[in-house]
């Protein structure tokens, strides 16, 4: 009996067993059943390999027999993946009827597993007018939609696909006054993220004043610190200045925070020359030293391994030169001696063996003797 028991066709049956007996199965072998196969699991794969290489009348046929029964298929766990090949190898006209088949249900396509690849896909390949079309459907369902796990997603391809974001000013006015919480949400967040990349800075920069208003919450944030780490890396100078003076006076606690101690190391990279060195000079200070602590906690010491390879010159030498005993005697006590800081001894190492071979080129009796040496 077939799994699941599921009722196949004796031409589907005999195609699974077939198949694995080496028969080649063609296009017009399964002609009358096409909707059958691409419901199942072999048989959605043989209908996908067999769109990409259709003759012109092939194709045809193919679609004739599945357009009737196209929206099941669009939500079907393999059926989904037939109908995405119609859209990518048919005809303008095929994609067309396919977008019009969808009219009126882009909001229940969009919120399915497997409905809101095909809206996704469609938007990929269609006309201009039309990925509009599939947009305006959601227009009064823009936060439900960033909210939830599939429709997300196609509202993020919609920002990605339709230009100039004009068009779609409702997307960037629906998170007015909802930034923080949208930044903190799973879903959400990586719509926010494309809003910044894709729309214009008349859309965009309300958004942005926003969330910098909450920068330091959202540092602390499960998901909201992955939007300040976008805008370190992504924004502009002003914008990326404003996080990092937040970090200031702050390096120890953020850096402990499990969290926050990302945004850190995105801030140590995105910091000017200036700033880093007066974070370096930060984590030397006495009562605590915070590099010691860093280097004992969980999240703090990858933040200072972060600091000793993007330190410099005496400030690194004497930065390696306070870490060193302390983890020494940890080494010999061996209690809480973590892979961690195995990761941090290497960086002392490495940076001890560069000082070194520093200080012998710059010597000049190693100098001569090495050119004696070779001479």
């Amino acid at each position: 009996m077939p799994e699941n028991n599921v009722q196949r066709s004796p031409l589907l049956e005999e195609f699974r067993t077939r198949q694995n007996r080496g028969r080649k199965f063609e296009l017009h072998d399964v002609l009358g059943s096409v909707v059958e196969f691409s419901s199942d699991q072999h048989g959605s794969r043989f209908i996908q390999e067999k769109l990409t290489s259709a003759s012109d009348e092939d194709l045809q046929l193919i679609f004739d027999e599945i357009y009737p029964k196209a929206n099941a298929l669009m939500t079907d766990v393999f059926g989904n993946y037939v109908i995405q090949k119609l859209i990518e190898n048919g005809t303008d006209e095929m994609r067309s009827k396919l977008v019009e088949s969808m009219r009126n249900q882009i909001h229940s396509l969009s919120l399915s597993t497997y409905g809101c690849r095909v809206v996704q896909r469609a938007l990929d390949y269609v006309e201009p007018e039309e990925r509009l079309n599939i947009a305006d459907e959601l227009r009064d369902q823009i936060i439900p939609c960033v909210r939830d796990q599939n429709a997300n997603h196609v509202i993020q391809k919609i920002l990605e696909r339709v230009s100039p974001t004009s068009q779609i000013d409702y997307i960037p006015q629906a998170f007015r006054g909802n930034v923080y919480s949208l930044a903190a949400h799973c879903y959400s967040c990586r719509v926010l993220q494309r809003i910044f990349e894709f729309c214009d800075k008349a859309q965009s920069r309300p958004l942005l004043e926003e969330l910098l208003e909450d920068a330091d919450r959202l540092m602390r944030d499960q998901y909201g610190n992955y939007v300040i780490q976008w805008i370190l890396s992504k924004a502009g100078r002003n914008e990326k200045d404003r996080i990092i003076r937040l970090a200031k006076g702050n390096i120890l606690r953020l850096s402990k925070h499990k969290f926050a101690s990302n945004v850190v190391e995105s801030i140590i990279a995105a910091a000017s020359e200036e700033d880093r060195y007066h974070f370096i000079e930060e984590i030397m200070l006495e009562k605590p030293i915070a590099a010691v602590v860093m280097m004992r906690d969980q999240y703090g010491n990858y933040v200072l391994q972060r600091f000793l390879e993007l330190a410099e010159g005496q400030q690194k030498q004497k930065l390696v030169m306070l870490i060193k005993p302390v983890l020494n005697n940890l080494k010999r006590s061996s209690s809480g001696y973590t892979k961690h800081l195995v990761a941090i001894e290497r960086l002392l190492d490495t940076t001890t063996t560069r000082n070194n071979a520093a200080t012998m080129t710059n010597n000049p009796s190693h100098s001569n003797a090495g050119m004696s040496s070779y001479q």
